[in-house]
């Protein structure tokens, strides 16, 4: 198990009250990280002590208007590659299948392509196949990691981190189309509703999921299928 990945994985998932009691240790993974460069390391160190301070509600309020309300900052990386179309289903089903082959069910009910759950699964195999998984998605972990910063956001950190595990250059004209994109960051919740009405996707965890204790999270970390989301929750994040 590879614990980086799955404190990464861990800092990408939606904020719960386990999660942010455990948020020190995780930093803890991370800060001890030789592969991640000593700059990047600092910036989610800050990121894990903030979270473990912040209130509980405005961490989840910032995550849904971060990454669920905002299509150009998408969590579900076929998003970015195949937007709606059929395409996508077919990649997702390819993903499953790739799951499935390594031992590995999600339990939880984001998408396959939800890059927690890439992570989760990631952190189960062996280096050379998470940096050729993890460069193949390198110019949307860049054209991410710049619209957080855009924002302000201390997420960008964890994307930095991301590309420097894979240790490829993303191709510049990928990441510079991305960012051509217009950036759906609307201030009123009527228009960001707007924004995602004529989708079908469900964005959220699974309200039947179980919810883990804080003594076990870490833990848990090292055995596959870990799922830290609880349920419920009080931020509706239906699309």
């Amino acid at each position: 198990m590879d614990r980086t990945l799955k404190a990464l994985s861990l800092i990408l998932s939606y904020p719960s009250r386990e999660l942010q009691e455990a948020m020190p240790e995780i930093g803890g993974v991370i800060a001890a990280e030789p592969r991640i460069a000593a700059d990047t390391r600092a910036a989610l160190r800050r990121l894990a002590d903030g979270f473990a301070k912040a209130d509980l509600y405005d961490l989840q309020e910032s995550y849904v208007m971060l990454f669920d309300r905002s299509r150009t900052l998408s969590l579900n990386l076929f998003e970015h590659v195949h937007g709606e179309s059929r395409d996508r289903g077919g990649a997702m089903v390819s993903l499953i299948e790739t799951y499935r082959a390594g031992g590995f069910e999600p339990a939880t009910s984001e998408l396959p392509d939800h890059l927690p759950v890439l992570l989760e699964f990631l952190s189960t195999r062996p280096f050379a196949e998470v940096q050729e998984t993890l460069a193949d998605a390198a110019h949307i972990l860049d054209a991410l990691a710049a619209r957080l910063v855009r924002r302000d956001s201390g997420y960008a950190a964890a994307f930095a981190a991301l590309s420097q595990l894979a240790d490829m250059q993303a191709d510049a004209e990928a990441v510079a189309d991305m960012l051509s994109q217009p950036d759906d960051d609307p201030t009123d919740l009527a228009a960001l509703d707007a924004v995602w009405e004529e989708t079908e996707v469900t964005f959220g965890p699974d309200p039947n999921a179980g919810c883990p204790q804080v003594r076990d999270m870490l833990a848990a970390m090292d055995k596959p299928g870990f799922n830290p989301t609880p349920a419920p929750q009080p931020l509706n994040r239906s699309a």
